[in-house]
């Protein structure tokens, strides 16, 4: 059996674009759920708390076959013998509160605010890593996020103007977005040492699995709806078929990719600030395939968060060029600096 430090030497430990990359297709996954999730809510009496055990349950089987698979991510066993209680707690609260959160919210709030809300995962990244590890957050960040969050204030103002016309739906819905982007924020940043240590498919594979049956047993007793998976075959064709692709699709390869790729990435706020292109992704989703209008307030919040994205990029390539060219003229000044004090050495010999 492979060591488990063997992880550190993947392509994408070793190539920060790969590693990127990998974020930015976990993104599109996660760009189209909230589409998948509401035609399972359309074509079935299916809501969103039962559409997230349906999701994580079968999503975090498909995950941990993957790993059963793979001989170096066999070994299930070992990190809930050393980190047991830590990674149940992950679980419970990192997947399967935030996903539930998450799924709830499209009962209350429309597609393009879920996951435009939802987007704030990466400010919350962001301080948490702070709190948790003590990482500044730059400049570029700082721009980028209040980029963000002029776009979420944008959408927000859109759901308070349906409120107050007598329609506080919304409203909850937004409120239940944030909580998941809390939720799944303080999740990859204090899941990112078990990962570095058992690898990104193993404790994937492990946390979803668990926070899918924690979802099940959750949705079960404070709901009274427990999910009977073997009727999975008697849903109508287009419920079936989403439902596989939000397990398989949307969980199973999304979420490894996502978070195994935030946990290599040199910056994993940076890393996790291409979370922000999720709504224009799902936006345009809603728009061509459900029939949604985007309002004005919309549009710009999701100019806004391009925006951000842009200026936190273009920010930090020019940081790193100025860090790079001081780091090299550093030799030549030192030498300029000691030769004055080296000749007026030499001058009182």
């Amino acid at each position: 059996m492979a060591p488990a430090g063997d992880t550190r030497q993947g392509l994408w430990h070793r190539h920060a674009w790969i590693a990127y990359l990998a974020v930015f297709i976990g993104v599109l996954g996660h760009a189209s759920s909230e589409f998948v999730a509401r035609i399972i809510s359309t074509n079935a009496p299916i809501s969103g708390p039962e559409v997230s055990v349906w999701r994580f349950f079968l999503g975090g089987l498909g995950l941990v076959a993957v790993a059963l698979l793979i001989p170096a991510s066999r070994d299930l066993v070992t990190p809930l013998r050393k980190h047991g209680g830590t990674l149940v707690l992950y679980s419970v609260f990192g997947v399967g509160g935030a996903y539930l959160f998450f799924h709830w919210a499209l009962d209350y709030a429309t597609v393009p605010q879920v996951a435009t809300v939802v987007t704030t995962v990466p400010i919350f990244v962001g301080l948490t890593n702070l709190y948790a590890n003590k990482v500044a957050i730059g400049m570029a960040k700082i721009v980028s996020g209040l980029g963000a969050v002029a776009g979420v204030a944008l959408l927000v103002t859109d759901g308070a103007l349906l409120a107050l016309a007598g329609d506080a739906a919304n409203l909850i819905g937004i409120f239940m977005a944030i909580m998941c982007a809390i939720l799944v924020s303080a999740y990859v940043v204090l899941v990112k040492p078990h990962i570095a240590e058992f690898g990104a498919l193993r404790i994937t594979a492990i946390t979803m699995f668990l926070g899918g049956l924690a979802l099940w047993a959750g949705v079960g007793l404070l709901f009274g709806r427990w999910v009977a998976f073997w009727t999975l075959g008697d849903l109508a064709a287009p419920a079936m078929a989403a439902i596989v692709v939000l397990a398989l699709y949307n969980t199973t390869l999304t979420q490894w990719l996502w978070i195994g790729g935030l946990a290599a990435v040199p910056d994993i706020t940076r890393g996790s600030y291409l979370f922000f292109l999720k709504p224009v992704m799902a936006a345009f989703l809603a728009a061509v395939f459900l029939d949604t209008r985007l309002s004005l307030w919309q549009l710009l919040a999701i100019l806004a968060i391009c925006g951000a994205v842009a200026a936190e990029a273009l920010i930090g390539h020019y940081q790193s060029k100025h860090r790079t060219a001081a780091l090299c003229s550093e030799p030549g000044e030192n030498a300029r600096k000691r030769r004055p004090r080296n000749a007026l050495h030499n001058t009182r010999q």
